[in-house]
């Protein structure tokens, strides 16, 4: 009788403490991204697939000017920002802000011109809209721009358009003539509006867009509620890397895109991707030194200042990685 007490107290004592944990509050936690694009995939799979609450994370995901989202995270109403481009270009002017995870190590954009404007030529004295200037965007935009002869400061206007869909619209209706376009827009540009393809950035340079940044003291401070954002993000991006059909159906959703323009969308950039949310040495260093170019700075800023992998590389072991 009292064994079959203490057997009984046992599996009362278990299903008492898992349903307690079951009903334990998750914790409130609001992330950025700026434009709707392929770019934040991992976050929009962490949060479809349930890898935030897996976390115990009620991740609210925003969309909002990499700029504001900047402010915001220094002010402390941001948790996490997943425009890195812009973290990296802030923290030399004094955001005392760390990246911890590169999604992006390609840029996935490309120079999109309306139907008229046919030729690199043809876009002297033309409107070219971005999302944030000095962003990813607008950085790759300028370098395919020199790339072909031209020079970004006197031969095109460039003005604030929107996000990459709203870039899209402002084509259309004509109030910008050039647009830096990411899929699934740019395939949507191609195939139903006409639009000319004049460049892709993706095969031409290193560029360390997307991914997680968050300010440098709660790397130390909220190390537990930094660490486990990371690791939601870092499932949803293995999720990505080998779950095609998944991926395109999450995508389809976010973007509100048909399935076929989502697998394309896939296929086109996912060799832009990190496996492990950390790119070599090399594309740092490359990435670097063309940044300081574009921003007069004397020298590269020192990586070390920019980026710390340290919680990344614990959450690949953990997740087995590769």
């Amino acid at each position: 009788m009292i064994q079959r007490f203490i057997v009984s107290l046992s599996l009362w004592s278990f299903l008492y403490a898992s349903s307690s944990d079951a009903q334990a509050p998750l914790q409130k936690v609001v992330l950025t991204y700026s434009s709707r694009s392929i770019a934040s995939i991992d976050l929009y799979i962490a949060q479809e697939r349930g890898f935030f609450r897996e976390e115990g994370l009620d991740a609210q995901l925003v969309q909002v000017r990499a700029t504001a989202a900047i402010a915001a995270v220094l002010s402390g109403e941001v948790n996490a920002l997943g425009s890195i481009g812009s973290a990296i270009r802030a923290i030399p002017r004094g955001a005392p802000i760390k990246v911890l995870a590169v999604s992006l190590r390609r840029p996935v954009f490309w120079l999109v011109s309306r139907p008229e404007l046919k030729t690199f030529a043809d876009l002297k004295g033309k409107v070219l809209g971005t999302t944030t200037l000095g962003g990813s965007q607008h950085t790759a935009g300028i370098r395919m721009l020199r790339k072909a002869g031209l020079n970004p400061d006197k031969d095109v206007t460039v003005v604030l358009g929107g996000d990459v869909p709203t870039q899209l619209q402002a084509l259309i209706n004509g109030s910008i003539q050039i647009g830096i376009l990411s899929p699934p827009i740019v395939i949507v540009a191609r195939d139903k509006y006409k639009m000319n393809i004049l460049a892709s950035a993706m095969e031409e340079f290193s560029s360390l867009q997307n991914g997680l940044a968050v300010l440098d003291k709660n790397v130390k401070d909220q190390r537990d509620s930094v660490k486990r954002i990371l690791r939601a993000r870092a499932k949803g991006n293995r999720y990505f890397h080998n779950n095609e059909r998944g991926t395109s159906e999450v995508l389809a959703k976010y973007l509100n895109v048909d399935i076929n323009t989502a697998v394309e969308t896939y296929r086109l950039s996912r060799a832009a991707f990190t496996t492990d949310g950390i790119p070599s040495d090399d594309e740092i260093s490359d990435y670097l030194k063309a940044d300081a170019q574009i921003l007069g700075l004397p020298a590269p800023i020192p990586a070390a200042r920019i980026f710390d992998f340290s919680l990344q590389r614990e959450i690949n072991q953990e997740l087995g990685a590769k």
